[in-house]
C-alpha cells in the first residue's frame, strides 16, 4: 500500500511535456510512480479536474531571519512555494561576530525594508559561522525547505570589522575566500553579492558594492574549490564593459553557474535584448551566466501604511504620518488640509526617491483582484489629463480610498512600454531564469512572493493585452528550469524517484486577493501579504502542508544542504 495516492489528476510535470492524465503515488516522502497507481494508499485524493504541478521553487527570497522564527514561511508557502533559495543581494546573518548583530540587522533594513525591530525581536543569533547558521536552521521543523547562501556583506563585516566598506587586503581576501569556501562545503548553495546604488542603509551601500574584481574572483575559486554553489549578483549595469569582464572571467575560470538580475529599464528600453543575445554566446562558449527575470514589474505599492507614497515628504502628511489610519484619513479629507498639502512638494533631496513618487505614467491604482498590467489610460498623468485636475489630487483621492488602506501600483521596472511584453521575451528565453519575488523583504512597499501564482492566473490563463504563456511552460520556468539552475535535481519534476513537493490547484478558482498591511512580525512590525484561492492542496515530502488554503500544521520541511 502507498502512503499517499493522488488519483485521475490532470498532471503537468514541470518539465515542459504536455499535460496528461493519471495518478501519482506517493513512498517515503517520494514520488514512487506516475500513470495509473494499481495499489492503494493510505491516504486517497481524487483529483479529477485539478491540476498537479511540483511544487514552487523560488530562489530569489530574503526569509533569511524569517525561518528562524516562523515555521509557516508566509507569504511563499501560500502561494505553493515548497523550496526557498535565500540569501540574496549580499545581505544576510551569517558569519556574524558576536556584537557585530545590529550591524547586519541594519543592513538588512536598510537594503531589504524588513523592520528592524523585527528582526531584533525574532533572531535569536545561535551561531556564529556560516556552519553554525545552516546547523540552527536545521533544527527548525517547517512548512517547506529552505536553502542557503552566503552573504557577500556579512562576509566582509566578519573579516573586516569595523573596515567593512572598505578595501581589503590581500591577506584579507584571502579569509574572505576561505570563509566562503567553508561555508560552501557546510552545505550553502551558493554565494551573493550586490553592486548597485539602490541597496544602502544607513551605513551607506552595502559592504561589496565596490569590491574589485580581484575580490571577487577569489571568491570565485571558493565556489570552484568547494566543487558547486551559484553566484549570484545584482548590479545597476550588468552588461557595462567593467561587470561584465569579471563576470565572464569569473565563469569561465570557476565553471560556476553566475546569475544577475536583468529588467527592461528606461534609459535603455531594448537593452535587455543585447543581454540576451550575449548569454546565448556566452553558453556558446560553455559558460553559466544566467540572467534572472521576473513574471511582472517589480511592484512598488503605495499606500498611507507603506514605506513610500508620493505624500510621505510632505510636512503636511509627516504632521500627520503618526496618527492612526482612521483619523489620518479624516484628517486628510478636511478641505483645508488637502488643500495645504496638494500645494506642497517633496521635502527632500533624494532625487531617486522624487523621481520614484512623481512618475504619474507609471503609478496605477492596483484594485482587487489587482492588475498588474494596467493599460496606459488608466495611470495617474491620464487620469489627471482627462479630470482636468493635477495628477497630485487624482493620487490623494486614490490613496484615501478602502478607508486609506487602498494600495497604488508603480512599476520599479519592466513596465516602460506599458505592458508585459517584454518580460514575456525575457522570461522565454532559454538562458533566463525566473526569480527576483523577494518574498520576506521590502515588508513595507513590495509584495511579490505571489509570482508563482500569477504566473497561472495570469500568464497562463488570464491576459488580454498580449500573448499568454502554455500552462506547461508557466509552471516549467517556475518548476524544473529554476531547481536545475541550482543543481537541485531532486524536485521541480513530477517522475518517479524525486521528492514529492506537489501542488493540486484549481486552476479556474485560482485568484489572487489585493495585498494588505498587517503587523504580525515580531513586536508588531508590519508587512505586505496577499492572500489566494484556489490551491486545494499542498504537498512537502508527500505531506500535506495546506489543505483549502488552511495550513495544516505538518511541517516536513527542512534544511537543504548542497
Amino acid at each position: 500500500m502507498h502512503d499517499l495516492v493522488i488519483r485521475d489528476a490532470t498532471i503537468v510535470d514541470g518539465t515542459g511535456a504536455p499535460r496528461r492524465t493519471g495518478d501519482v503515488a506517493v513512498d517515503a516522502g517520494r514520488i514512487t510512480s506516475v500513470g495509473e497507481a494499481d495499489e492503494r494508499g493510505r491516504r486517497e485524493v481524487d483529483a479529477g479536474g485539478l491540476v498537479l504541478t511540483p511544487g514552487w521553487v523560488d530562489i530569489h527570497t530574503h526569509y533569511d531571519g524569517q525561518v528562524t522564527w516562523d515555521p509557516d514561511v508566509t507569504p511563499s508557502s501560500w502561494h505553493g512555494v515548497t523550496t526557498v533559495v535565500m540569501g540574496n543581494c549580499g545581505v544576510g546573518f551569517a558569519p556574524v561576530r558576536p556584537g557585530r548583530e545590529d550591524f547586519l540587522i541594519e543592513l538588512m533594513e536598510g537594503v531589504e525594508d524588513i523592520p528592524g525591530t523585527a528582526l531584533h525581536e525574532g533572531i535569536d543569533w545561535q551561531w556564529e559561522s556560516f556552519a553554525d547558521y545552516l546547523d540552527a536552521l536545521d533544527r527548525v521543523p517547517r512548512v517547506l525547505d529552505i536553502a542557503a547562501q552566503v552573504p557577500h556583506a556579512a562576509v566582509r563585516a566578519y573579516v573586516l570589522g569595523e573596515r567593512a566598506h572598505d578595501d581589503a587586503t590581500a591577506d584579507e581576501i584571502e579569509a574572505m575566500a576561505r570563509l566562503v569556501q567553508e561555508a560552501l562545503e557546510a552545505g550553502a548553495v551558493g554565494f551573493t553579492t550586490s553592486r548597485t546604488i539602490l541597496h544602502r542603509s544607513r551605513h551607506g551601500l552595502v559592504p561589496g558594492t565596490a569590491a574589485p574584481a580581484d575580490e571577487l574572483l577569489a571568491i570565485g575559486d571558493a565556489l570552484a574549490g568547494a566543487g558547486h554553489g551559484v553566484f549570484e549578483v545584482v548590479a545597476d549595469q550588468p552588461d557595462g564593459e567593467a561587470q561584465r569582464t569579471w563576470m565572464v572571467e569569473l565563469a569561465r575560470r570557476t565553471g560556476a553557474t553566475l546569475t544577475y538580475a536583468l529588467a527592461q529599464v528606461p534609459y535603455a528600453p531594448t537593452g535587455y535584448r543585447d543581454a540576451l543575445a550575449d548569454a546565448d554566446q556566452l553558453a556558446a562558449g560553455g559558460l553559466h551566466v544566467v540572467p534572472q527575470v521576473s513574471c511582472r514589474p517589480t511592484g512598488m505599492l503605495f499606500g498611507l501604511q507603506s514605506s513610500l507614497h508620493p505624500f510621505i515628504t510632505h510636512p503636511t502628511y509627516r504632521s500627520l504620518a503618526d496618527l492612526p489610519l482612521g483619523e489620518r484619513v479624516r484628517r486628510l479629507r478636511e478641505p483645508d488640509v488637502r488643500a495645504q498639502l496638494l500645494e506642497e512638494r517633496p521635502a527632500t533631496e533624494n532625487t531617486i526617491a522624487i523621481a520614484l513618487i512623481s512618475r504619474w505614467d507609471q503609478i496605477f491604482p492596483l484594485g482587487d483582484p489587482p492588475d498588474y498590467e494596467p493599460a496606459p489610460e488608466t495611470s495617474a498623468a491620464a487620469a489627471a489629463e482627462r479630470e482636468g485636475r493635477t495628477p497630485e489630487a487624482v493620487v490623494l483621492d486614490w490613496l484615501l480610498e478602502r478607508g486609506g488602506e487602498a494600495l497604488l501600483f508603480a512599476p520599479l521596472a519592466s513596465y516602460v512600454d506599458k505592458n508585459h511584453d517584454a518580460l514575456r521575451e525575457m522570461m522565454t528565453h532559454r538562458r533566463t531564469v525566473l526569480g527576483l519575488s523577494d518574498g520576506g523583504a521590502h515588508c513595507g512597499l513590495i509584495c511579490d512572493a505571489s509570482m508563482p501564482t500569477y504566473l497561472l492566473t495570469h500568464w497562463a490563463r488570464d491576459r488580454v493585452r498580449g500573448e499568454r504563456l502554455p500552462l506547461e511552460q508557466a509552471v516549467h520556468l517556475q518548476t524544473g528550469r529554476t531547481a536545475a539552475v541550482y543543481g537541485l535535481t531532486d524536485r521541480g519534476t513530477v517522475e518517479p524517484g524525486k521528492r514529492a513537493d506537489l501542488n493540486l490547484v484549481d486552476l479556474e478558482a485560482l485568484r489572487l486577493h489585493a495585498p494588505e498591511m498587517v503587523f504580525d512580525l515580531p513586536a508588531g512590525g508590519r508587512r505586505l501579504v496577499q492572500r489566494v484561492d484556489g490551491y486545494r492542496a499542498t504537498f512537502v515530502a508527500g505531506e500535506a502542508t495546506i489543505e483549502d488554503g488552511e495550513l495544516t500544521g505538518a511541517r516536513p520541511g527542512r534544511l537543504v544542504r548542497a
